[in-house]
């Protein structure tokens, strides 16, 4: 039987680099509350703490005490476990947002939107590096720009996941800090191009200037009301600890699901190469959307559950799984940034440069024509919480969506939530396009093009096919 050695690092090194993490996290948030900077750029606390781990990182500080295979890790799992908690959080008053919204909420209809921004993103990212490897650039990877909707729509942890995959799978050198330095300047592009042309706005008079809200008038009180069946916050076993529970739970039965897939359908053979180099990199990597999934089935049997009268409590607060979803993802951005191979990129600043460039400008270019055709009478609330989303995370999307639309009085809050199960329909096949990409970067290129048209025609079938009233003859009036 082997014991435990308490004084050896390996005993403590988990808690001890979970501790660098936060004690950076908390620099972080007082350096923001203090510079002005900081605080009128509206970067996230664990963006500016992400850059601060990496540049101590590289003054040798931390050699032998935080690893690589540590900020991996979290960043893998973190990505699941947010968009766990925030899978399992009841949608109140939703009735009165679809009323408020209408059309503008519609969950196709922001999938739609959403999948564009991706697949415009991977056309001009794509199309970059392509043309790089076939002129100037022949050792460049071909589909290192397939990486920019990765890092900029889907956030740190698609980017890693699939940086990793193209580096491990496709000998895409630096392929994973390549993924994490676009994710980095995604949020870089979110936060800074987005508050100068908000203030752009604001000097015109087109958005009124933000007002200092009481915690107690805003959307966050509703919330951590909960139903009113909640559990109470101290009972026999404490009400945070259901909600990590269920969290985990869920995760647990994702894992197993992913497990026995592998095991039933990939190890054994049955699907060959194509299952080895293709599907057991998409499962293992898309562990965030299986968490999603089994998240809304817990959730419809614990609703099953009450109604029925077998369990006599909401179990589940939504003001405590935004908490939880908050936490992990602050941890998946500093662990990611710090994750940053800068000695790999030597050879990728250009690309890297050129690719998040013309990412952002599009982006911005693509949302602005969405917000003003579809988001009307909330264009500018619709724009900011999609541009802060297309580039950072959802939570940049709402920092921003803050400082135009402070009460949330518009339906802006709820179109990333109402589009996120439309576009993970309309957005599987970007993902199987994420694995040809590597092998037909060309062929890949063109796909996108008409996958884009697609969805375009999808977005604006009713203005394309349209019954256009026919023209009264004026003499047979007179």
């Amino acid at each position: 039987m082997s014991l435990i050695v308490f004084w050896e690092y390996s005993t403590w090194g988990i808690i001890i680099q979970f501790a660098i993490l936060a004690a950076i996290l908390l620099l972080a948030n007082t350096l923001r509350r203090k510079i002005p900077f900081f605080r009128k750029s509206l970067l996230p606390t664990a963006v500016i703490g992400g850059f601060i781990a990496l540049a101590l990182k590289y003054t040798g500080i931390f050699d032998g005490i935080i690893t690589t295979d540590f900020l991996d890790k979290v960043t893998y799992h973190t990505i699941a476990l947010g968009f766990i908690a925030l899978g399992l959080k009841t949608a109140y008053g939703a009735n009165k947002v679809k009323e408020k919204g209408g059309l503008a909420v519609s969950g196709a209809r922001n999938g739609l939107i959403i999948v564009g921004g991706y697949v415009i993103q991977g056309i001009v990212g794509l199309a970059i590096t392509y043309f790089l490897a076939a002129t100037f650039m022949p050792d460049l990877f071909a589909s290192a720009g397939l990486l920019l909707p990765m890092g900029f729509g889907q956030g740190p942890g698609q980017a890693n996941n699939y940086g990793t995959m193209y580096e491990s799978q496709f000998g895409f050198v630096g392929g994973q800090s390549f993924g994490l330095s676009i994710a980095s300047l995604g949020f870089v592009w979110a936060c800074i191009p987005g508050v100068i042309y908000m203030n752009m706005l604001r000097r015109k008079g087109k958005i009124p200037p933000v007002k200092e809200i009481p915690y107690q008038d805003s959307k966050d009180l509703e919330e951590m009301k909960g139903t009113g069946s909640e559990l109470p916050l101290v009972d026999a076993c404490d009400k945070m600890t259901i909600q990590i529970g269920f969290v985990l739970l869920t995760f647990g039965l994702t894992f197993l699901f992913m497990w026995g897939f592998d095991k039933l359908l990939i190890d054994n053979g049955t699907l060959g190469n194509f299952g080895v180099n293709t599907v057991r990199p998409l499962i293992w990597g898309f562990n965030f959307i299986f968490g999603t999934l089994f998240a809304i089935l817990v959730r419809k049997i614990m609703a099953w559950m009450r109604k029925k009268g077998v369990a006599k409590r909401d179990y589940i607060s939504n003001f405590m799984m935004n908490r939880i979803a908050g936490v992990v993802f602050d941890f998946m951005i500093i662990a990611s940034i710090m994750a940053i191979d800068i000695s790999v990129l030597k050879s990728l600043w250009v690309p890297l440069l050129l690719v998040t460039t013309a990412g952002g400008f599009v982006t911005l270019f693509y949302l602005k024509f969405i917000a003003k055709r579809f988001y009307k009478g909330f264009e500018y609330p619709g724009f900011f919480v999609m541009y802060g989303t297309q580039t950072g995370t959802a939570s940049t999307g709402i920092a921003l969506l803050r400082e135009v639309d402070p009460n949330f009085e518009t339906p802006a809050s709820q179109i990333v939530v109402s589009g996120s199960v439309g576009a993970m329909v309309f957005g599987f096949p970007l993902m199987l396009l994420m694995s040809l990409g590597p092998k037909q970067p060309g062929l890949t290129l063109i796909i996108l093009i008409v996958f884009f048209a697609v969805l375009m025609v999808g977005l604006n079938w009713r203005y394309i096919f349209k019954k256009r009233k026919p023209k009264v003859d004026a003499e047979k009036h007179e």
